[in-house]
């Protein structure tokens, strides 16, 4: 398998532009938002889900001779994630047998679409609840990460997961991706500089006025910025991978050892910042750290992959348990397995190899997103 950023630079030529008049990038913001979003507030991912979601979209003309095992890692995903709460996974027609053969079918549903990929996080809607409980789903116009992958299909299921689940859809103007987004479900986010307030989404937007339009949208009262780092992986440095709320007041970073990698000062800005910053209720954050193993196992996955991404930070938490990688790295797996059934008591710490996954700059997190229970 070429590197992920290898192919992208091959098609976001021929195909990522041609969706872009299609999914409203480029739209300018409305000072009326802000008014017409009053009572929307996104709930904190740990709060009670009502389902999970997944995309069994692997093909080969992303992810060549790595697909059967990207497929076999998001089915492991899904059947682990079907213990502890409803999954609906989302896949073409002529692909549902093959997603039953990995996904299994107990506690789980599937619907069928066309897709092109698997990054749920990024492509499906971003629930969020009203004040009367009623459920919205803010789409966010999905564009391949500023048109660097192929997205027409994938620009159409936040729609399709707003109609799947009876929530009133809500579109906004703004270009993101759900990875970017991380709330604490009290009025706070913390987001990157680099994938939002960037000029391959949102080219005619202030930074005042890409953060009115989340806070609009989310329900937030203070968003912590971060300043990520552009062009490094395809996101453009999903807050995802480097910074997630535990619980109001209680953030968990991620810390990157390796003074090789160009995360290894983005990181120490980052916790810079996190330990000095305070939530929208005025508290201190009580910061953790979490680093990426040293010594991940050797497979065809990670041999000369520069895309390889080995972060337990990008775990997913559901009801009653969080699902997070192992890396065959034990002395790290074991850290961060203690770290986060410390910080998450009341629930189980499932660690899973997700290498094909992570071989394309993912992660556990990246690949799933959530319901929230009204």
């Amino acid at each position: 398998m070429s590197t992920r950023r290898e192919f992208i630079k091959q098609v976001s030529v021929v195909a990522g532009m041609g969706a872009v008049a299609s999914i409203g990038f480029g739209l300018t913001p409305l000072s009326a938002h802000a008014a017409t979003q009053v009572g929307w507030r996104m709930p904190d991912e740990g709060d009670r889900h009502e389902q999970a979601f997944i995309a069994f979209g692997a093909q080969e003309a992303i992810w060549e001779d790595f697909t059967a095992d990207v497929q076999a890692a998001i089915g492991l995903i899904a059947r682990t994630i079907a213990r502890h709460e409803p999954v609906t996974v989302f896949c073409r027609e002529h692909e549902r047998s093959l997603a039953e053969e990995h996904c299994g079918k107990s506690n789980i549903t599937y619907v069928v679409t066309e897709l092109d990929d698997i990054w749920m996080r990024d492509i499906g809607a971003n629930f969020v609840i009203d004040d009367k409980g009623v459920l919205g789903a803010v789409d966010f116009n999905f564009n391949g990460w500023g048109n660097k992958q192929q997205h027409s299909e994938d620009a159409q299921l936040a729609a399709q997961v707003a109609d799947a689940t009876d929530a009133r859809y809500l579109r906004s103007e703004l270009v993101g991706e759900g990875g970017g987004i991380e709330v604490d479900g009290h009025g706070t986010g913390i987001m990157t500089e680099s994938s939002w307030i960037n000029k391959n989404r949102n080219p005619d937007w202030s930074k005042a006025e890409v953060e009115e339009e989340l806070k609009a949208r989310l329900g937030l009262r203070k968003i912590i910025w971060l300043p990520g780092i552009k062009g490094k992986d395809i996101t453009d440095a999903h807050v995802d991978f480097y910074a997630r709320f535990v619980k109001p007041g209680v953030v968990i970073a991620n810390l990157d050892n390796d003074p090789e990698s160009y995360d290894y000062k983005v990181t120490r800005a980052h916790l810079e910042i996190l330990k000095n910053a305070t939530d929208a209720d005025g508290r201190k954050l009580q910061v953790h750290t979490v680093s990426p193993p040293l010594n991940p196992r050797k497979s065809r996955f990670n041999r000369n992959n520069p895309d390889f991404a080995a972060g337990y930070i990008n775990y997913f938490v559901i009801n009653d348990a969080v699902i997070a990688p192992e890396f065959g790295d034990k002395a790290a797996d074991a850290k961060a397995f203690d770290l986060l059934s410390g910080l998450y008591p009341d629930r189980e710490v499932v660690q899973l190899n997700i290498d094909a996954i992570s071989a394309g700059g993912g992660g556990i997190h990246c690949v799933t997103s959530h319901q929230p229970l009204a």
